[in-house]
């Protein structure tokens, strides 16, 4: 059975490191110019975000195996 959550759990926890690597920390390397403060807050928001969804997918993934493995002991 495809765990479809669990999948989009994945997909989205890798989004959330890769926006926190390529917005925040390359923005330590690179001057903005004067944008610095914006555009941290933006990355570790989008960062947080997807890092919410994908917990929020594991979550949702480990309750629909629990739903299946009652009805399978029945």
């Amino acid at each position: 059975m495809i765990k479809i959550y669990e999948k989009l759990g994945n997909y989205a926890l890798d989004i959330s490191k890769y926006v926190l690597t390529g917005i925040v920390i390359a923005s330590f390397f690179k001057d903005m110019e004067g944008n610095n403060a914006t555009l941290y807050m933006l990355g570790v928001f989008f960062s947080a975000l997807f890092l919410i969804i994908a917990l929020t997918a594991y979550h949702l993934q480990n309750n629909k195996e629990k739903k299946t493995d009652k009805k399978k002991k029945k």
